[in-house]
């Protein structure tokens, strides 16, 4: 374990340092700070966001951020507030993607592209789930695939397009740019990025799941995609194992010489940016609500794993997005709820009988490296992969109480969070200054929803009839239908409701709840006039009929396996035989 007193990696100062190359340096007269990007771990600077979207995952294994958040502009509110999601993304995506990368018209163009498969008019509704204690439900998932992940996979998808198909102008054959996307999935990563994806010319898809641990639904949106130019690979072993190789490929120097590979999972800087959208989306919405007085607060509720959803709230906190906390809502698998608590970001397996719940047939079962099964296996996780982006900026802050200037600062942010990957990598863990836990608790609170607690949440919701006008599809004659991962979102709203009485709550709800029907059924089986039929997608009917095409890749195939797969695959494609 690091010393609480003495972060590791950070160096003493004994003098700032010169400037004076600095300021020979041309100064960069097409991009911002904020339209800039780094690596978490210290060892890329400047990069393009044509580059970080690419690239996904820096050479030294850091995840990319921006040299700076940029500040919303002073107007920002009169401005954007009656303006559709698909513009006020525009904006928003605008302050951190240059105009000499892509000029606003062709941005404006592929985000009214990404956003134009979705079902609902608002492509995010914001519905009352309880008008008197000022809980609201901000719906995600009415993309293709009926999950929170369209939101930025529709758009990356039509980004890597766009790059792409700039890059190869007048190229033919070998000569063009070919990117080859790989990406690990516990399930709705997998459907919604071969969604975005699939038919889309110089672009070889590869998602890896693990076999057997998703749930039918999510298999069968995955596998039934025949686009030659997607390739679904069924790992015989756990989803940490499938993002263990999805990261030793982007580090691998013999791949990376013969294939360009790019990043779909939400260490791919274009996922958080795309989901800031959607806080402010809300906010503005709730601020038209006749229960809303311009004096009240606001706070997001996130059911989070792997920690991106709630890493765009943060950005959209940080930009000026005036909410008053942020709420980290975890299942059992819990590390982030116990950073939160003890200020130690630890690994804590669990096996045997301990590890046992869940549905398998909702994709939940016990990991061998010690991940609890739950309910909400989207969620079940042992390490949240997004989380370094937040340590980057706690070291960060932590830096400057030194009095050095900024490029100091980046610096020792860098050494800092290498220095803890590191730790938990070799240690399984590591604890953070007790400043650096003050500055996460500032913005953050955390709530822990067991297996038990999301069933009668969903019971809650189901037996309290609606008094609301909820037209959202997951209205019954009873009362509203969650997801079980929404249900750890609305349940840490209550607990949060109970603390700050008064303050408007925004639970964020990331998959259609026909996704996970047997956990659903679990919880309202009993319920008189219950029938899931008032709630099933058309587009789910029939769907695990269809014919499919998938991978299967061996136990102890280890990632060089998975290597020569990708190789192989995408050699027939270039050739034509695929």
């Amino acid at each position: 374990m690091a010393d609480p007193k003495t972060p590791v990696g950070l160096a003493v100062p004994t003098r700032k340092p010169a400037s004076a190359a600095d300021a020979e340096e041309p100064k960069d007269t097409t991009h911002t700070p904020s339209q800039r990007y780094l690596s978490t771990r210290g060892g890329s600077y400047g990069l393009s966001f044509e580059e970080v979207v690419l690239k996904g995952l820096a050479s030294d294994g850091g995840l990319f951020i921006p040299e700076e958040v940029p500040s919303l502009p002073r107007d920002w509110e009169s401005n954007w507030q009656n303006l559709s999601f698909s513009d006020l993304a525009f904006e928003i995506l605008s302050l951190y993607i240059s105009p000499s990368e892509i000029p606003p018209p062709d941005l404006k163009e592929i985000i009214d592209r990404s956003y134009s498969t979705f079902r609902a008019p608002e492509t995010t509704p914001l519905v009352t789930l309880n008008e008197k204690d000022n809980l609201y439900l901000l719906e995600l998932f009415h993309g293709p695939t009926f999950a929170f992940k369209d939101i930025a996979l529709q758009f990356l998808g039509n980004l890597f397009e766009y790059f792409l198909v700039r890059r190869n102008k007048g190229k033919t054959g070998r000569d063009r740019h070919h990117l080859t996307v790989v990406g690990a999935t516990s399930g709705d990563t997998g459907s919604a990025a071969i969604y975005g994806l699939r038919g889309k010319k110089d672009i070889s898809v590869f998602i890896l799941h693990p076999q057997g641990r998703v749930s039918p639904i999510q298999e069968a949106q995955m596998t039934t995609v025949l686009d030659a130019n997607v390739h679904n690979l069924a790992v015989e072993g756990t989803f940490d194992d499938c993002q263990d190789i999805v990261k030793a490929l982007f580090v691998d120097p013999k791949i990376n010489e013969t294939l360009k590979l790019g990043a779909v999972n939400s260490i791919n800087w274009a996922r958080i940016l795309a989901q800031t959208t959607y806080y402010f989306h809300a906010y503005f919405t709730l601020t038209k609500s006749p229960a809303y007085k311009p004096d009240h607060k606001v706070r997001f509720v996130v059911p989070t794993g792997n920690f991106g959803d709630i890493l765009a709230g943060y950005f959209a906190k940080r930009m000026g997005l005036p909410s008053e906390k942020l709420v980290v809502a975890t299942n059992e698998n819990d590390i982030l709820d116990r950073f939160w608590k003890t200020g130690n970001y630890e690994k804590k397996a669990v096996h045997g009988a301990a590890a046992e719940g869940g549905i398998p047939a909702d994709g939940a079962k016990a990991h061998e490296d010690g991940v609890k099964e739950t309910l909400s296996p989207a969620m079940d996780i042992l390490v949240s992969s997004n989380f370094e982006r937040l340590l980057w900026f706690l070291a960060c802050e932590f830096a400057a109480e030194a009095g050095m200037d900024d490029e100091w600062n980046k610096k020792q942010a860098g050494q800092e969070v290498d220095a803890w990957l590191k730790q938990l990598k070799t240690k399984g863990g590591f604890e953070v200054h007790a400043d650096m836990l003050k500055f996460a608790k500032r913005d953050f609170e955390s709530e822990r929803i067991s297996d038990v607690q999301t069933l009668e949440t969903i019971k809650q919701f189901y037996s309290s009839l609606s008094t609301n006008d909820v037209t959202n599809g997951n209205a019954s004659k009873g009362g509203y239908i969650l997801d079980p991962h929404s249900a750890i979102g609305v349940a840490a709203s209550l607990r949060s409701i109970q603390r700050t009485p008064g303050v408007h709550h925004i639970s964020l709800a990331t998959a259609h709840p026909a996704k996970f029907a047997n956990a659903v059924d679990l919880a309202l089986k009993d319920e008189e006039g219950f029938s899931f039929s008032t709630v099933l997608p058309q587009e789910f009917v029939g769907l695990e009929q269809k014919e499919r095409r998938v991978t299967v890749v061996p136990r102890g195939a280890g990632w060089e396996g998975v290597r020569r797969i990708v190789e192989d695959e995408v050699e027939a494609e270039l050739e034509g035989s695929r």
